[in-house]
């Protein structure tokens, strides 16, 4: 046998078993349910990666909703997108900005407050796939909104349904509650070297 019929057999050979690995993984996950996916941590890329579910899900027909807390002061290109494109995408905004620019504590409660009322709506109706909540933790991590009411409306959304939290912090019980919990670490950015946000990239 050759030196590059062995490498072939060896891949094969290794390749074969990684398969049976993902065989026996997909055959014990035969729970069907909607589930609760938290995107978090100091790294770019979160709501993007919410967005790609959002895409993924109308890709498929599915009837989504969004809410964003914190962004809207700014337009995105996310939001030219779903409102010219996907009309039928329930999308609202908080339309605050950020809570750095707005400075005003009582404001941002009322306005979080009020966000939320859209989200507990999604959060009842069975008739929406996929919900996601865009800086969902931020509300949570400044006290803005009253956690075990987040907690509670998460818990007992419909069953189908499966949403996206998005954001920093947020504390540990969002965390625990969660399905699947990925973190983005900021290892490097261009910002701080001093590159501008770019349009379609950043936002």
């Amino acid at each position: 046998m050759s030196d590059q019929e062995k490498k072939q057999a060896k891949h094969k050979a290794s390749m074969q078993k990684q398969k049976a690995k993902v065989d026996a993984n997909i055959a014990r996950a035969d729970e069907e349910r909607g589930v609760m996916i938290l995107l978090t941590g100091d790294g770019k890329g979160k709501s993007s990666s919410a967005f790609g579910m959002v895409l993924r899900s109308l890709g498929y027909g599915y009837k989504v909703g969004i809410v964003q807390f914190i962004k809207g002061a700014q337009l995105s290109g996310e939001e030219i997108f779903i409102r010219d494109q996907h009309p039928e995408v329930y999308f609202h905004q908080m339309g605050t900005g950020f809570t750095w620019n707005t400075q005003d504590r009582s404001g941002d409660i009322k306005a979080a407050e009020k966000t939320w009322q859209h989200a507990e709506k999604l959060l009842k109706d069975d008739s929406y796939h996929l919900v996601v909540l865009d800086e969902l933790t931020y509300m949570l991590a400044y006290k803005y909104l009253d956690e075990d009411r987040v907690l509670n409306a998460l818990k007992n959304r419909p069953r189908e349904q499966s949403v996206v939290v998005t954001g920093r912090g947020g504390g540990s019980a969002i965390r625990e509650q969660a399905d699947t919990v990925s973190e983005i670490n900021d290892n490097k950015h261009a910002f701080r070297a001093g590159v501008k946000a770019r349009k379609g990239v950043d936002f």
